[in-house]
């Protein structure tokens, strides 16, 4: 078997950089170097992967698919472009890689790592495409030299297709083992079984080369490396095989929604194909806080096919590449943390001391000193505070009761910005609290929509929406609308006449009037998109648009048209949502941020496209509090930092210009990403009232969104139950420190009527900015 040179002066250059060790026995048992954010993590990855080509050419590799890698690709691409530049031989001298000979990427051998089942190569999400586009053309690969694993025709008899054998995409692997009922289940195991064949036959070649020897993979919800979920064998190989939720969630944006990836088989390298070579390099990449849990069972846990990602502990060259939110549960590493420290901080006592309360189930106040010394965080932040435990433990519960009443303190005569990346951010983050803000009329609330949000909005969806409309433009009334210039989109109380038609059909429970407003809504967005208001024009667009929908792929990307036409549905339901609580539409402003365009690997924030369209709506708004979805190590969907970036900027712009200084941030989390208890500014209470407000107005607004098509891996429903259990379980903690009591015996009729809490963190504008990276720098770092 071939042995692979695994040694890396990347690593040691980027760990004398984060002042951390590689290991921190005897609690880690897989390598880990930390840096600081998600560009920074692409730009790692790719000078080590080019430092492993140098030193191991005709090497076998595999690289992964999806966002994950975005960072990575771009890095590798402008290394190998730019090779001769001052910067790149700059940056390979940095890391004591010899910049005389350019790496040989066509000595390279290269094995797809998974695929969907069945699935065409040629469309744009399966991840043959992926791989061709990304790693053969753009890294310049040999194709003779790489495994792909096609399934366009994959064990296919000849003349027949996978529509024909495989009725909707349905695979059903008990015929493996199970009779045949007709002819056709008769075909479907002959083509399972050639599948099956193909597979060890895929296994074999990559055993031929004697194995990976340089492996990149980010690391799914459930633990899952390749498409290895959850349970898989250490010594599993390629295989067809299923998925489990938590992956099928994540793959629902890929395939076009749940419906097709909960029946969606993948073929998969198996972890055994992965560890086959002992010298392989194999690295796993994860970034945010979001990914902390499943981090620390793969790293500290003990080999269990319960963390897939554990069998790496096999290979002396594994790595885990990660970001400090990514590392911040890795238990032998935060306590090397905290000793490091010169003083504490009321941070990092509340921290320590809520910890320590939600493991003992204990109140704060019944917290005793047994409890600090048999804790080793709580023991050394006890130790280095040169404080007693009961003093730790009362100042942690005077700031969390001062968080709580914050919560409930009047705020009045101020001008609220609120910012989202999609449409349903604020909502789900902080609804029942602007429930309470939006009452004082004294207050004024301005809304940024900052991205189209079309890719939240599935075919079949658009498709029921487009039926209505077909139906609407044969009805009377229509003509007389039309006739009458009732959808000139520049109408404004027009348009506004359409929102109040759905609301008064909610009201009283009549679906026809809801079906109608959606209807007069989407008449007009033809006229804006496609300039015809002419009845036969909106007939045959209509007739158009239906047929596209029926014959497109799911997943694939739209046409600008369809975008357009798809954002404007989001902006209709946030319309919907914020009329709820007297809100105009002239307060909800759609940015539709340029760099937000439906690829694969959006773009970045750029000053003139993204920044200066949200600077000019704060001069106008000239806001006292700005909202924003605070994700600065980008743990949930990409765009939630891209956008974090682009308001950060206009903020120092604003800042500039108006000479405001004054001006608070409100960092709000939402299903993606939350806050921990101490790093909460603000606490809010939630009543049951506000919590079925919450699920009532987003299930009967967010039409696009109350399938649940493109749903949380937490939570096999739409986003306003997940967020529900959210408030409920963090009412959860805080009532353990404090006791039920403080809520039920409490004076003030929010806290006894509360039964979720929401975390908010607010900040001045300094430190809003040392939270959140600089365009200058992330386009720096991530290109």
């Amino acid at each position: 078997m071939h042995q692979y040179d695994g040694t890396s002066s990347v690593e040691d250059v980027e760990l004398e950089r984060s002042m951390r060790k590689i290991l921190y026995a005897p609690t880690e048992k897989i390598r880990i170097v930390e840096v600081d954010n998600f560009p920074v993590l692409g730009k790692l990855t790719a000078f080590r992967f080019i430092e492993w080509v140098l030193k191991n050419p005709g090497g076998v590799i595999s690289l992964p698919t999806g966002k994950t890698p975005e960072f990575f690709i771009k890095w590798v691409k402008r290394i190998l472009e730019r090779w001769d530049s001052i910067e790149i031989q700059n940056y390979l001298r940095e890391y004591g890689i010899p910049g005389n000979t350019r790496p040989d990427m066509k000595s390279l051998y290269f094995v797809q790592i998974d695929e969907f089942y069945p699935m065409d190569a040629q469309q744009h999400n399966s991840f043959n495409f992926y791989v061709r586009n990304y790693y053969l053309r753009g890294f310049g690969l040999d194709p003779a030299k790489a495994l792909l694993i096609d399934a366009t025709a994959l064990g296919l008899p000849p003349g027949k297709s996978m529509e024909k054998i495989f009725p909707a995409g349905n695979v059903d692997l008990s015929l493996r083992v199970r009779q045949s009922r007709n002819p056709l289940e008769e075909l479907q195991r002959e083509v399972i079984n050639k599948v099956d064949r193909f597979c060890m036959d895929y296994e074999s070649r990559i055993r031929e080369l004697g194995g990976i020897g340089f492996f990149l993979g980010g690391i799914g919800p459930d633990g899952h490396i390749a498409f290895n979920v959850r349970g898989s064998s250490f010594y599993s190989v390629t295989r067809l095989t299923g998925t489990n939720y938590e992956t099928q969630a994540a793959a629902a944006t890929d395939l076009g929604g749940i419906e097709i990836s909960r029946s969606r088989l993948v073929i998969t390298i198996g972890l055994a194909t992965i560890t086959y070579n002992t010298s392989a390099t194999a690295i796993i990449i994860a970034a945010g806080d979001a990914k902390a849990k499943i981090v620390r069972d793969a790293v500290e846990s003990e080999k269990d096919p319960l963390y897939p990602a554990s069998v790496l502990q096999n290979l002396d060259n594994a790595r885990f590449y990660i970001t400090r939110g990514a590392a911040s549960l890795l238990t032998e590493r935060k306590f090397a943390e905290t000793v490091n420290e010169d003083s504490t901080g009321e941070f990092m006592e509340d921290d320590a001391v809520l910890n320590l309360a939600l493991k003992r189930g204990k109140q704060l106040d019944e917290l005793i000193l047994e409890d600090f010394e048999s804790d080793g965080f709580a023991a050394k932040v006890l130790e280095q505070s040169a404080k007693s435990y009961s003093v730790l433990a009362r100042g942690a519960q005077e700031r969390l009761i001062n968080k709580l009443l914050k919560g409930v303190a009047p705020i009045s005569g101020k001008r609220f910005f609120h910012t989202e990346p999609h449409h349903d951010d604020i909502m789900l983050g902080y609804l029942p609290y602007l429930y309470h803000l939006v009452r004082d009329p004294e207050n004024q609330h301005s809304f940024a929509n900052l991205t189209s949000g079309f890719t939240a909005v599935s075919n079949p969806y658009f498709l029921s929406i487009i039926k209505k409309l077909s139906s609407y433009l044969k009805n009377e009334e229509f003509a007389i609308l039309l006739s009458e210039g009732y959808f000139n989109p520049r109408d404004e109380v027009k348009r506004a006449e359409d929102m109040y038609l759905f609301l008064d059909g909610n009201a009283g429970n009549v679906q026809e009037q809801k079906d109608e407003a959606e209807a007069r809504r989407m008449v007009r967005n033809l006229i804006e998109v496609y300039g015809s208001s002419d009845a036969l024009s909106l007939r045959v667009r209509a007739e158009s648009i239906e047929a596209y929908l029926i014959s497109q792929y799911p997943g694939a990307k739209d046409p600008p048209d369809i975008q357009m036409l798809k954002g404007m549905l989001r902006e209709w339901e946030v319309e919907l949502l914020w009329a709820y609580f007297g809100i105009e539409p002239s307060a909800i402003h759609p940015l539709r941020l340029g760099f937000y365009q439906g690829d694969i690997f959006s773009e970045e924030p750029e000053v003139n496209r993204d920044v200066l369209p949200i600077y000019e709506l704060m001069k106008k708004i000239q806001p006292d509090i700005v909202t924003v979805a605070f994700d600065p190590e980008g743990s949930g969907p990409d765009t939630h930092y891209k956008v974090l970036m682009a308001v950060a900027e206009a903020l120092r712009l604003y800042e500039k210009e108006s000479g405001r200084s004054d001006i608070k941030v409100w960092g709000y989390r939402n299903v993606w990403y939350r806050y921990k208890p101490a790093e909460a500014d603000v606490i809010i209470p939630v009543s049951l009232n506000t919590l079925s407000l919450l699920h009532q107005s987003f299930m009967n607004c967010f039409g696009s969104q109350s399938a649940a098509s493109f749903p949380s891996y937490e939570h096999d429903g739409p986003f306003s139950e997940l967020a529900q259990k959210i408030y409920v379980d963090q009412y959860g903690m805080v009532k353990t420190f404090l006791g039920k009591h403080y809520f039920q015996k409490h004076s003030h009729p929010r806290f006894r009527a509360a039964r979720g809490l929401i975390f908010l963190k607010e900040m001045d504008l300094n430190s809003f900015y040392q939270k959140v990276r600089q365009l200058k720098k992330v386009t720096e770092a991530g290109i």
